[in-house]
């Protein structure tokens, strides 16, 4: 504690207080070892600071105040989402759920965009695109409304995806949806370029910077409690649904990927409070998402190359190294290319980069899978994406205002519903059978768990404190983007020439993957956001540059509705709303600015 002969170690600043008397209060910035903490906690008001003595504030006398600035840090004393204490919901609550002028002219602006390519389709197609029993129609009607499924789910604070891919099993299972023939191989191949959007905005955003400061802990953290999860599904889905060690491990590779459409709201919302900033613990939950999910790809590519093989004994046994070689010398050749083509100043640049990063991962997926080597494509996709990040951040683009990246997200607005949506229409709940569907939880639920046990263990040595332990393994819990992209590949690599009991097998795995989404997605995302403002330090620390400062969504924000961010980042009215939530953030935010 200080004293008076002792200056504090801290800055102090005055900030207007809200209570009838015009007293100004004493607001704490101080960040790292000074920060407010049980030793050191931050003076609430000039008697105290004086006295280098801090007391605790009774709560007749908050009540009295009810300052937006209640508690010691500086920060109002409510939880991520809203005050703690209930409050009864009036009508203009209930229409603050609709979307706003700007949301509305996007939405119809979806819906004239849709109609026009309907409309060219029906003229180009004929039949396939008529509203009576076209294939076409079905596809892209339901792809509008899984768009629609998914904004609903952002006004429940859930992942869009979630929303997404209930829709496409619901169309499913009351048969307002069936796709087969030609359209089959169609699904297929759009799925495998939202797959390559996906690997290239995995590698665009990952942060060059912030990864190699947290190397050491991000590897760690990203490699051993993957294999730890991947060795125990395989394990589980072996014994329990009875799948071969290859199926298996192959399922294991798919349920090791953490979801960052998932991770992401929450920690965004944590983050305006100042939980966790301090340490760094966003960029570090972000870095190993992104890598997880590149050495899940990688993984089930090697594994199904191995496993559908029909080769010479060595050749298998090679057919894995020689693909992630592959992978890596294509990622560096591609990557370090867009270095000298097109030119740094070249007017048409980011056009050029936007075609060369996108045809070259699309002809890097389709062609190792071409020649055999489907475990080299994708990573070569997002070792190539990385290198272009770090060539392109010494030439001026930051991670956060690459334009390149810019433009996959608008290529993301049109395949996330039809990813999501699609993968929703492989499940007919006619067909499974409710013994295995228990058995499948509970390999989903088991794996899970031992992975958050496992993660704090390996998390001993860090600078992490246990409750911080325990906040990053539960954030990695939850599922979903890299199981939407890759369950449905797996009925692809049997469609034609596998036998009935493949098929079997890939019906169990892909059951499993949309499973672990439905069931770990929502539980994920009211995890974070309950367990953040319990076990993490709340500080007003200066944000790691691996955070965005400004408002372009990244691949941490797939399948997420922006406008909580965008919000966030707009000047905000003097005058607060019904509930105060935005003058609460008006008042950090003058804190912050001063």
């Amino acid at each position: 504690m200080a004293s008076s002969d002792n200056p504090m170690p801290h800055s102090i600043l005055h900030v207007p207080n809200s209570n009838p008397k015009g007293e100004e209060r004493r607001v704490s910035l101080a960040v790292g070892d000074n920060a407010p903490s049980k030793d050191n906690p931050a003076f609430e008001n000039d008697d105290e600071a004086a006295n280098g003595h801090s007391t605790k504030r009774s709560s007749d006398t908050h009540r009295k105040h009810k300052s937006p600035l209640a508690l010691p840090n500086g920060f109002p004393e409510e939880n991520v989402y809203g005050k703690q204490e209930k409050e009864k919901k009036s009508l203009w609550d209930w229409l603050a759920l609709m979307p706003n002028g700007e949301q509305f002219a996007r939405l119809v602006a979806y819906m004239v965009i849709g109609l026009l390519i309907w409309s060219i389709m029906y003229v180009l197609l004929g039949q396939d695109a008529s509203p009576k029993g076209g294939q076409l129609f079905q596809i892209a009607a339901m792809c509008i409304v899984a768009k629609l499924g998914g904004w609903l789910a952002t006004r429940v604070r859930l992942p869009a995806l979630l929303g997404m891919l209930v829709v496409g099993i619901i169309a499913k299972n009351v048969g307002l949806i069936t796709v087969h023939g030609e359209y089959e191989h169609v699904v297929s191949d759009i799925r495998k370029v939202a797959l390559v959007i996906i690997l290239i905005r995995a590698g665009l955003d990952l942060d060059p910077s912030a990864t190699r400061k947290l190397f050491g802990t991000i590897l760690k953290l990203a490699l051993v409690p993957w294999l730890i999860e991947c060795c125990m599904v395989a394990i589980l889905s072996h014994f329990l649904l009875d799948l071969p060690w290859g199926w298996a491990f192959m399922l294991g590779s798919i349920e090791a990927a953490v979801s960052p459409a998932v991770v992401v709201p929450g920690l965004l919302r944590l983050r305006l409070k100042g939980f966790g900033v301090a340490k760094g613990i966003p960029t570090l939950i972000l870095a190993v998402t992104g890598i997880d999910d590149a050495f899940s790809v990688a993984a089930f590519g090697v594994i199904s190359s191995v496993m559908l093989t029909s080769g010479s004994l060595l050749y298998t046994v090679t057919l894995g190294p020689a693909s992630v070689l592959l992978g890596v010398a294509y990622g560096l050749v591609w990557g370090n290319m867009t270095r000298f083509v097109p030119k740094q100043h070249d007017p048409y640049a980011v056009h050029l980069r936007v075609l060369l990063l996108f045809f070259g991962g699309l002809m890097a997926v389709l062609g190792s899978e071409k020649i055999g080597y489907e475990g080299a494509g994708p990573l070569g996709v997002i070792l190539a994406s990385y290198i272009c990040g770090c060539i392109w951040m010494e030439q001026g683009w930051e991670v956060e205002e690459n334009p390149v990246a810019i433009s996959f997200e608008v290529f993301w607005l049109i395949f996330e519903p039809i990813l999501f949506g699609m993968t929703g229409t492989q499940i007919d709940f006619s067909q499974i059978d409710p013994k295995i569907l228990w058995k499948a939880i509970l390999c989903i639920g088991v794996a899970a768990f031992i992975r958050i046990f496992f993660t704090i263990i390996i998390a001993i040595g860090s600078r992490l404190n246990l409750k911080e332990k325990i906040f990053i393994s539960f954030s990695w819990m939850a599922k979903a983007t890299v199981q939407a992209a890759l369950g449905p590949v797996a009925i692809d690599l049997v469609r034609e020439h596998g036998s009935e009991e493949e098929k079997e097998y890939a019906r169990s795995l892909l059951m499993v993957c949309v499973l672990s989404i439905l069931l770990t997605a929502p539980v994920g995302a009211v995890t974070i956001a309950l367990t953040g403002p319990r076990l993490l330090k709340r500080t007003t620390a200066t944000m790691p540059e691996g955070w965005r400062r400004h408002t372009r969504p990244s691949l941490r924000d797939i399948s997420l509705n922006d406008e909580d961010i965008e919000d966030d980042d707009e000047p905000e009215p003097e005058a607060p709303p019904p509930s105060g939530r935005r003058s609460t953030r008006s008042s950090i935010r003058e804190v912050l600015n001063r």
